[in-house]
């Protein structure tokens, strides 16, 4: 078949879905599946030569190289032939501003998601449709908190549940090929090798799951909340995600039991702010209730939670997330930098000491807990002083992970209008010096973990009775990996095992398998 469309292309009612951007979008791209499908839209990866009629690229509209990667992939999409359609963070950022530099691609809403089929259907008849005029998404929902679930637009991108289903029932075309809580098969050939499965399915008579996969493994993220209250002077997101919006905890158990009968068997936890989740639901402690139920789900082995605020990090989320088992002691932390000063004009909590001692409250429930973070340089005012407490703090914080960023301006954001501008240069020559102090560092703290005991989520088997997997403190795609030795073998049932670490190579670590098998934190394999 040629690049360009030819009349049955252009008559074929199938899509590609290209996704940008984080966890997040992941999610919101596996809705819009599960509604086109649902519509008759037939999905394609572009296998075996299949060029889909349309595609749809799910954009990221944080940061300026972000953007940049979703203008080149629209243009790329558009140069095949294909019809080009733009949703996501960076569509509705910009909306008819990003339409009027961009022809190649219809720009779609947030808005347009729950009739994104029918959206799709005038792309592909090649009609224009004017896009919308960019606002801002905050101001949808009431100020309330507690008055927003029942506020019309109260269901965001990503949130799973048809609002216009009752629980039970099913539209032509089938929400429900499976029971979500029905008993799991195993991953033909192992190791998340499967391939992505069915569709979308829901409980006989309990909330019904609005995703289709696009992709297999043993990881998948799962949205708790969408938006943001925060007010960060250097954020834009919560301008075009909206404000802050949890979904209900059925929904939430609902698509987990979901995913495990899909062959999932970590589930990552992911929102703009995870430690909000519940406020708007009338339960500030709702993620401390949710978090041990999510482990009793069949087939899910482990639990991590994702975005969290240091500022809402409350003493009995700590006991939780540290003493349950199937909850990774995983803790991803939002600091953003050290310096009081610099965090005050960032309109954010804490500083190095602070932060000090809240990794301190948490080592003391678990000293093996992991801890991750990301840190801006160069923002508007940094001084060689606010660096040297930044420098500080890392050195004494014992990361297993750090993220350092360079600050650029985001528009429509305070900070964008904040005196005191580093120049390009110097923001970049301060991220290389950072970021070599963090690749140190992180080294530093593997090594430190030498001799730990850790249970390790196989995802690989790379031969030669290796395989290849990631720790508790070890966060997919942005973390290191750990290479577990078994010799006699791992079953491709068995996947979490205990190890035991014998090197660790920069943020890496090689360990000897101890037990072949864990199975809801009871070791079944044998004792150590």
């Amino acid at each position: 078949m040629s690049s360009s469309p030819s009349g049955e292309r252009a008559a074929r009612r199938t899509v590609s879905l290209v996704t940008l951007g984080c966890a997040r979008n992941e999610v919101d791209s596996e809705e819009l599946a599960a509604r086109l499908e649902a519509a008759g839209w037939e999905l394609t990866d572009g296998a075996d030569g299949e060029e889909a009629s349309v595609v749809v690229v799910n954009t990221c509209g944080f940061i300026q190289a972000a953007k940049q990667e979703s203008i080149d992939e629209l243009l790329s999409a558009a140069s095949t032939g294909a019809k080009v359609a733009a949703v996501g963070c960076l569509a509705e950022r910009y909306g008819s501003e990003l339409a009027e530099a961009l022809p190649e691609a219809q720009i779609l809403s947030f808005d347009d998601y729950g009739d994104i089929g029918a959206r799709l259907d005038s792309v592909l008849a090649g009609e224009r449709r004017a896009a919308h005029t960019p606002g801002d998404r905050r101001r949808m929902l009431p100020i309330s908190p507690a008055s927003r679930p029942a506020a019309p637009g109260a269901r965001p991108p990503g949130h799973g549940t048809p609002p216009d289903l009752a629980p039970g029932a099913a539209p032509a075309g089938g929400f429900g090929g499976r029971e979500a809580s029905s008993p799991q098969a195993g991953t033909a050939g192992g190791f998340g090798g499967r391939e992505a499965s069915s569709p979308q399915a829901g409980t006989a008579s309990g909330p019904r799951v609005l995703r289709r996969r696009l992709s297999g493994g043993l990881v998948a993220p799962l949205k708790i909340a969408s938006g943001c209250d925060r007010r960060c002077s250097f954020c834009a997101i919560p301008s075009f995600r909206g404000a802050f919006v949890s979904r209900p905890a059925p929904d939430i158990l609902a698509e987990a039991g979901w995913l495990a009968a899909d062959g999932v068997r970590e589930l990552v936890l992911v929102s703009e702010n995870s430690t909000s989740y519940g406020k708007d639901l009338g339960n500030l402690r709702l993620l401390e209730e949710v978090l041990p139920a999510l482990t009793r789900v069949p087939g899910i082995e482990r639990v991590r939670v994702s975005y969290l605020q240091p500022a809402e990090v409350r003493p009995g989320l700590i006991e939780v997330m540290t003493s349950t088992p199937g909850v990774a002691p995983y803790f991803d932390l939002s600091f953003q930098h050290a310096s009081g000063s610099v965090l005050r004009a960032m309109r954010r909590f804490g500083d190095g000491e602070r932060f000090g001692a809240l990794l301190d409250q948490i080592r003391q429930s678990c000293p093996e807990a992991g801890a991750r973070s990301n840190f801006i340089v160069g923002f508007p005012g940094e001084t060689a002083a606010d660096l040297a407490d930044l420098e500080r703090f890392l050195t004494s914080a014992r990361l297993d992970a750090i993220g350092i960023f360079g600050y650029s301006d985001e528009d429509g954001t305070e900070a964008a209008a904040l005196p005191g501008k580093v120049s390009p240069e110097e923001v970049s020559r301060r991220v290389e010096e950072l970021a070599a102090l963090a690749d140190e560092l992180m080294a530093q703290r593997a090594a430190e973990r030498i001799g730990e005991t850790v249970d390790v989520l196989i995802e690989e088997a790379l031969g030669d009775g290796r395989y290849e997997g990631r720790a508790a403190h070890q966060a997919p795609e942005v973390d290191g990996t750990t290479t577990v030795y078994a010799p006699g073998g791992i079953s491709a049932q068995d996947h979490l095992v205990r190890a035991r670490v014998t090197v660790a190579e920069g943020a890496d670590l090689v360990a000897d398998v101890v037990v072949p098998a864990i199975s809801g934190g009871a070791i079944s394999g044998g004792p150590p």
